[in-house]
C-alpha cells in the first residue's frame, strides 16, 4: 500500500459524502415542501415518531444531519423538547440502511441479473440515467429524481474506491498486527467512537468498515464493538450544534447521546461477559460487509426497542442534566440548522412572518386608541413591538437570501417569495404604529384634542382599520385566499372614509372649529391609516400572487377593480358598514 492508496481512499471518502449530500438534497426538494407538515403529526404517536425518524434518516442519509434538524426546531420553538425522542430513536434505525445497500458490494455471481445488483455495476448506469433527467427536463420532479440518482451513484463509487484502496492492506502483516488491537472490546469501541466523530457521519464510519472488512481482517468480535462506538460517535455532531442554543435545544443533544451511551452500555457488558467466558469460535471468524449490515441493524433495533418504553426517563434525564428552564422567547429563533432542509427553514422563517403579522396589528391597534388617551407605559410597548419588527425584517432578509442560496422545491420557491414580498409591508405597519403614538403624545404634551365630530370619524376609521388588520393576519396566517380577496374592497372604502375627513377638516378649519396646528396633526394621523391600509393590501395581493405562481400586483389590481363582482359585492358591503357623512 502506497501514498496513491491513501489518496484514492480520501477520495472514495470525499465522493461517499458528497454523494450522500446530493442525494439528501434531491430527496428533500422531492419532499415538494411538506416535510414541515410531517414533523408536526408524527410526534403524538411513539411509534409513528419512530417510523417518521428512520423514514427521515433514509431520505437524508444522516442520522446526525436529522439530530441537528431537531436542535434546531425545538432552538425556534417549532417542536417542543420531549416530542424529539422518538424521532431522534428512529434515526438510529434510519442509518442503517445505508450499509445494507453497500453490502451488495460483496456480491460475486456469474449471472448477468445478480451481477447488476453489485454497486460497481449499476452505479454507473444511475448515473446515466440521473443526468439525463437533470439536462432533458424542465419539470423540478423530475430534476430532483435525477439529483437523486446521481448521487445515490457518487456514493457508491465512493464505496468502491475505498474498497479498492484497502485491498492491499490483506497482505500486509502490518496492518494485521494492528488489527489485534481492536480484540479488547472496550478499545474498539473508543476507536470507533473517535472516528465517526472525526468524519461526523456513521454511515460513512460504517461504509469504511465494511470496505476495511472485505481484506478478510476483520472478525465479528472487532467488528461488533466498533459498530457500537460508532453509535455513540455520531452524537459529536449534535452536541456541537448544540453550542449556543437555549436549554431546551440543548436537551435534544443530551437525549441524543443517553440513549446512545445506555444502549453500548446495554449491549457490550453481555458482549464483554460471552466473549471472556464462553468460547465463541465465530468471533474470530471474518465478518463481511452483509454481515457487518446485519450487525449493525440488529443493535440499533435491539437498543431502540429496549430503550423505546423508557422515553420519560431519558427526557427526565436530560432534565436532570439541564435543570433551568429558559424563558419563553419573545421572538421566533431563525435557525441556520434548519437550512441543511430548506421546507423546514421555511416553515420557521413562515412562523416568524406570521409573529410579524401579529406583532404589527397589535402596535398600530395599540397605537390608536391612544390618540386621545396618551399613556407613556403603552407608548414604550409600541416602541418594543416595533423594534421587534425591525429585528425581524433584518434577520428574515438575511436569513432568506441564505435560503435561496442553497435552493429551494418550486412550493417552498413559491413561500419564500411571499415572505420576501411582504416582510418589508409588516414592518412598515409598525413604522406608522411610531407615527400614531407621535401625534397622540403631541396631542397630549400641547393638552389639544380634536373636536367632537372628528374624534367620531376617528372611531369609525378605527373600526375599519380594525378589520382590515384582522382580515389581513388571518389571510397570511391561514394562506385565506378569500380573505385575501377581501382586502382589497375594504381598502378602498378606508381611502374613501379618509377623503370624507379630510374634506370635513377644511371644513372645520374654514368655520374655526380646528386650528392649523390640530390640522396638521390630524392629516399626519390619516396619513398613518391611509398608508397602513396601503401595506395591507399588498399583503394581500402578495397571497393571492403567490397562489397563482405570478407577482404583477398593478395588474391584479386593475382587473379586480374594473371587472370583478366579488369585489364590487364586498365594496359595497363595506361601504354600507363604515358611513362618514360628507358634511357641507
Amino acid at each position: 500500500m502506497d501514498i496513491f492508496s491513501v489518496i484514492k481512499l480520501l477520495g472514495g471518502l470525499a465522493f461517499f459524502l458528497y454523494g450522500m449530500t446530493v442525494m439528501s438534497d434531491g430527496l428533500e426538494k422531492s419532499s415538494n415542501g411538506n416535510l414541515d407538515k410531517y414533523f408536526k403529526s408524527v410526534t403524538k404517536n411513539k411509534l409513528f415518531a419512530l417510523t417518521f425518524g428512520a423514514i427521515l434518516t433514509i431520505a437524508v442519509q444522516s442520522s446526525s444531519a436529522v439530530t441537528v434538524m431537531l436542535v434546531g426546531l425545538v432552538n425556534s420553538g417549532i417542536m417542543a423538547f420531549g416530542d424529539t425522542i422518538g424521532i431522534l430513536m428512529g434515526s438510529n434505525i434510519g442509518t442503517t440502511l445505508t450499509a445494507w445497500i453497500l453490502s451488495l458490494a460483496g456480491i460475486e455471481s456469474d449471472v448477468i441479473w445478480i451481477k447488476l445488483l453489485k454497486p460497481a455495476n449499476f452505479a454507473p448506469i444511475f448515473a446515466l440515467i440521473g443526468v439525463i433527467m437533470m439536462m432533458a427536463s424542465k419539470k423540478q420532479k423530475a430534476q430532483s429524481t435525477g439529483n437523486i440518482l446521481l448521487g445515490f451513484s457518487i456514493l457508491m463509487s465512493g464505496m468502491t474506491f475505498m474498497s479498492d484502496a484497502m485491498e492491499p492492506l490483506s497482505e500486509m502483516p502490518e496492518f494485521a498486527s494492528l488489527l489485534t488491537a481492536f480484540t479488547n472490546p472496550f478499545l474498539a469501541v473508543i476507536v470507533g467512537a473517535a472516528f465517526t466523530g472525526i468524519i461526523q457521519s456513521s454511515a460513512a464510519s460504517v461504509a469504511i468498515l465494511q470496505a476495511l472488512s472485505i481484506t478478510g481482517g476483520v472478525t465479528y468480535g472487532m467488528a461488533i464493538p466498533i459498530i457500537m462506538g460508532q453509535n455513540i460517535g455520531t452524537c459529536v455532531t449534535a452536541v456541537l450544534s448544540s453550542i449556543g442554543v437555549n436549554k431546551n435545544a440543548k436537551k435534544v443533544a443530551v437525549v441524543h447521546l443517553s440513549f446512545n451511551l445506555l444502549g453500548t452500555t446495554i449491549c457490550l457488558i453481555p458482549f464483554c461477559i460471552l466473549k471472556y467466558l464462553v468460547d465463541i469460535p465465530a468471533l474470530n471468524e471474518s465478518i463481511s460487509p452483509l454481515m457487518i449490515a446485519v450487525a449493525h441493524s440488529i443493535f440499533n433495533v435491539f437498543t431502540t426497542l429496549i430503550l423505546l418504553p423508557f422515553t420519560k426517563g431519558l427526557e427526565a434525564i436530560a432534565n436532570k442534566l439541564i435543570p433551568t428552564e429558559d424563558t419563553v422567547e419573545q421572538m421566533v429563533v431563525l435557525d441556520d440548522r434548519l437550512l441543511t432542509v430548506p421546507a423546514l427553514a421555511v416553515e420557521e422563517s413562515f412562523a416568524a412572518v406570521k409573529d410579524m403579522c401579529k406583532i404589527s396589528s397589535k402596535a398600530f391597534k395599540k397605537a390608536a386608541r391612544m390618540l386621545n388617551a396618551y399613556d407613556d407605559e403603552r407608548a414604550e410597548e409600541v416602541a418594543t413591538l416595533e423594534n421587534k419588527l425591525d429585528k425581524y425584517e433584518d434577520t428574515l432578509g438575511t436569513y432568506m437570501m441564505k435560503l435561496t442560496n442553497i435552493g429551494v422545491s418550486e412550493q417552498d420557491g413559491k413561500s419564500t417569495t411571499l415572505i420576501l414580498h411582504t416582510i418589508d409591508d409588516f414592518e412598515r405597519i409598525g413604522d406608522h404604529a411610531i407615527n400614531l403614538v407621535g401625534v397622540a403624545k403631541e396631542l397630549y404634551d400641547k393638552k389639544k384634542s380634536f373636536s367632537e365630530e372628528a374624534n367620531a370619524e376617528i372611531e369609525i376609521l378605527n373600526a375599519a382599520i380594525s378589520e382590515l388588520l384582522d382580515i389581513t393576519s388571518e389571510a397570511f396566517s391561514n394562506n385565506n385566499l378569500e380573505l385575501a380577496k377581501s382586502v382589497e374592497p375594504l381598502e378602498q372604502v378606508i381611502d374613501k372614509l379618509i377623503y370624507t375627513m379630510k374634506k370635513n377638516h377644511i371644513n372645520r378649519l374654514q368655520s374655526n372649529n380646528c386650528t392649523i396646528k390640530l390640522g396638521f396633526a390630524f392629516s399626519d394621523m390619516l396619513t398613518s391609516y391611509e398608508r397602513t391600509a396601503d401595506h395591507c393590501s399588498n399583503i394581500a395581493v402578495a397571497i393571492i400572487e403567490a397562489a397563482n405562481g405570478t407577482f404583477e400586483p398593478h395588474e391584479y389590481l386593475d382587473s379586480v377593480k374594473g371587472s370583478s363582482r366579488t369585489f364590487e359585492r364586498k365594496y359595497e358591503e363595506y361601504n354600507q358598514k363604515f358611513i362618514i357623512e360628507r358634511k357641507k
